[in-house]
């Protein structure tokens, strides 16, 4: 998204740096899902605490909703079956398909509802 839209910063890799395995290997919220929800703060988010937040939180919501009609869940657990919190979890999953099967299509999933979202123009309030 960032280079969809031009933006360098050296600080956003780090910023994302433990979305994997469902938030920290939690088997939380999909990382991609994660991800998306950054880049919509990075793109339309406040820039100030008095701010109103309206756009960014229907952004989200909308792709929440996109991503779990098509990856059929958001949690990391229920998506690839494995429990990553666990050191025998994250060979397991490593051993297998489902980063494949599972983790790259959930980050195009991501990316392409963030981006059509990002690029379509703002509802008029």
């Amino acid at each position: 998204m960032c280079q969809q839209f031009g933006i360098q910063q050296e600080i956003i890799p780090g910023i994302a740096t433990a979305f994997g395995g469902g938030i920290g290997g939690t088997g939380s919220v999909c990382g991609a899902l994660v991800g998306a929800v950054m880049a919509i703060g990075i793109q339309c988010g406040r820039r100030h605490p008095s701010e109103r937040d309206a756009r960014a939180y229907a952004l989200t919501q909308e792709v929440r909703r996109r991503f779990e009609a098509e990856m059929g869940g958001i949690e990391c657990r229920e998506l690839t079956g494995m429990d990553l919190s666990a050191p025998e979890g994250v060979k397991r999953f490593y051993a297998s398909d489902v980063p494949r099967r599972v983790c790259l299509p959930a980050v195009g999933v991501a990316y392409r509802a963030v981006m059509e979202l990002l690029e379509a123009p703002p509802a008029s309030a």
